[in-house]
């Protein structure tokens, strides 16, 4: 891979939040030793008392269980705050086939229509959330779209929420919005793709500069180690979170979101590689297959700076 690096520079710790630090540190057996837990947080440029204080605040939201104090305790993390840490697994596993070519559009829009009484309000606002999250764009008042099946997700919502009386749900190979027509078009209308692809390029600047660190002969220590893991996992996160997954056939190429993704694959591979002085923290586990999957596809190479992806 012969590319150009990105100009802007990753600063240490960027983009990651105190309480990011403390979610990424929880282990397997859904425990933080809060020892590790300070020691990542200062490689991260914090300071104790923003740990401190952020710790207060989760236990007092009933987020964690305390054991101990100072730097000898250990957290324990409550049921819910062990579902709430599941990542979306079935969604990263989605992008990357996105981006070997491995899940083809087939020109099918989805759309879904809501019309909640205002008396189910919080419920409304909800299930708008939840189809915004889904990588729904909007339409007209209470319909929205996206290019990928999403009906049963968006279904389990609406039945926790206690609406599925008032949506309903459409197919469409024939979308035209203002005179677009246009897929590609249609895509660049509906979704802020230059902002998305910032934030993708943000990400690769990350990772190339963290890859360069884990390829580095120069041995690193198990808390650098996490601290890199952390850093990577929010900035992905970050980047992530607000893309809507459209399949590459309406995206503009390249898409710097593709190769950002494949530079996290290559480091999430190293770090797993890498054998660890306590137990895994619980994203290590949770991404350690499909991670495996993506780079047993993924060429050889040295050289894995990113180009300007816009």
């Amino acid at each position: 891979m012969t590319v150009k690096r990105v100009t802007q520079e990753p600063e240490p710790g960027a983009g990651v939040s105190t309480r990011s630090l403390v979610e990424s540190l929880v282990r397997e057996d859904a425990t933080i030793d809060a020892g590790e837990l300070y020691t990542v947080a200062g490689m991260l440029g914090m300071t104790d008392q923003q740990v401190r204080l952020c710790v207060r605040r989760l236990v007092a939201d009933e987020r964690f269980i305390q054991e101990g104090r100072g730097r000898r305790a250990l957290l324990r993390a409550t049921d819910d705050m062990r579902r709430a840490l599941e990542p979306d697994v079935e969604f990263v596993r989605l992008m990357y086939a996105q981006d070997q070519n491995q899940a083809p559009w087939d020109g099918v829009w989805h759309l879904v229509a809501f019309a909640v009484p205002e008396t189910l309000r919080p419920a409304r606002d909800a299930l708008r959330d939840a189809i915004v999250h889904l990588g729904g764009a909007p339409l007209q008042g209470g319909l929205y779209v996206t290019a990928n099946p999403w009906e049963d997700l968006v279904e389990a919502e609406a039945v926790r929420l206690q609406v599925t009386d008032h949506i309903t749900f459409l197919t469409s190979a024939d979308l035209r919005v203002g005179g677009v027509t246009a897929p590609r078009d249609l895509a660049a209308r509906l979704w802020p793709l230059d902002e998305l692809a910032r934030g993708h390029d943000r990400l690769a600047a990350l990772a190339a500069d963290r890859w360069e660190r884990l390829s580095s002969p120069e041995p690193l220590a198990q808390p650098e180690l996490l601290a890199i893991a952390i850093e990577l996992a929010a900035a992905f996160t970050t980047a992530t979170e607000p893309d809507p997954l459209l399949p590459p056939e309406l995206l503009p190429r390249p898409w710097p979101g593709a190769q950002a993704r494949e530079l996290v694959a290559r480091c999430w591979a190293e770090l797993l590689r890498r054998p660890t002085a306590s137990p895994a923290p619980r994203l290590f586990r949770r991404y350690a297959a499909i991670v495996n999957e993506i780079t047993a596809h993924l060429p050889a190479t040295d050289d894995v700076r990113p180009t300007q992806g816009r």
